[in-house]
């Protein structure tokens, strides 16, 4: 019981007082089990503390199904989420509202609303399955889209692709890339790994590796920068958008509405070479995901 008062006392006590009691409550913030959610847990708690909203940290607690669920029955109070995830929430794997950023945002945004949970803004960042390319072949050859490898390839150019089983022979990836921007890579130009692990693939490419110059990753993967890599941008929207979002229960937000404004003003600003540094810093640089959120938060104070 959070009040323990005479009744003569709770008589006298106004609504006010109420309401400034409950607003002391901490808010419980969590995430996923991953860097990126060891990354952007400490900037939801950090900048929370800093606009003076107390927290508890719950940060790493499992993976998908166990976050939504502590969310969904007031476990924790707020976590960053993926919207594309909203496929599977919502049993919607089928739609075609998961392959655009705003589609998707509006769809687990207005769905989830009747739940009592409340999506604020997303970052720009789209953490989802994608095809990079070393940098230096990138900027020699001028690709930067999907369209462009497709140009390049069918042209004649180099390349050489590590990827997973799973991804060369799932019709969602690799072969859908390849129908809708128009190219087919042959045996030869394939490099097929056991597992699913992007660090093999990107390491492949890094290393030039059977000459492998390509390389099946994640959108915000913190070994893009670092190996010199570079994603080619999905500009025909192939791939489910994967945007992180802050989750926050109704009843929490209301209590301190001032969370809307603060976290918004985090995350619009990770756009994709922004949030795949900051988890390069915790994944190939070594440094503690608190300490990556605090300097990244000082620098927009600058």
């Amino acid at each position: 019981m959070r009040f323990l008062l005479k009744p003569i006392v709770v008589a006298c006590i106004s609504a006010t007082a109420f309401s400034n009691a409950y607003a002391s409550d901490p808010v419980v913030v969590s995430s996923k089990i991953d860097t990126e959610g060891a990354v952007l847990g400490e900037l939801i708690i950090q900048t929370l503390e800093r606009g003076g909203v107390p927290t508890v940290d719950r940060l790493q607690l499992g993976g998908t199904s166990v976050v939504r669920s502590a969310l969904e029955t007031g476990e924790i109070d707020l976590y960053p989420e993926y919207t594309g995830n909203g496929a599977f929430f919502f049993d919607m794997t089928d739609s075609p509202v998961w392959n655009s950023a705003e589609d998707a945002y509006q769809t687990v945004k207005e769905r989830d609303a009747a739940q009592g949970l409340v999506w604020l803004e997303p970052a720009s960042a789209n953490n989802t399955w994608a095809m990079s390319i070393r940098e230096d072949v990138a900027t020699a050859n001028g690709l930067t889209s999907l369209d462009d490898l497709a140009d390049y390839l069918n042209d004649g150019g180099e390349f050489k692709f590590a990827a997973s089983a799973e991804f060369v022979e799932s019709a969602q990836a690799l072969p859908a890339f390849q129908d809708a921007y128009g190219f087919e890579l042959n045996e030869n130009q394939l490099l097929v790994l056991s597992g699913g692990n992007t660090a093999a693939t990107m390491r492949a490419a890094a290393q030039q590796t059977s000459g492998v110059n390509g390389a099946m990753t994640y959108g915000t993967d913190g070994g893009l920068s670092a190996l010199g890599l570079v994603v080619l941008e999905d500009v025909k929207g192939v791939q489910p958008v994967y945007q992180p979002s802050p989750v926050i229960r109704a009843e929490v937000l209301k209590t301190y509405p001032e969370i809307e404004t603060l976290l918004n003003n985090v995350f619009t600003t990770l756009d994709l070479v922004t949030l795949q540094t900051l988890n390069a810093d915790v994944a190939v640089n070594g440094f503690s995901p608190d300490q990556v959120a605090s300097d990244y938060l000082d620098s927009l104070d600058d």
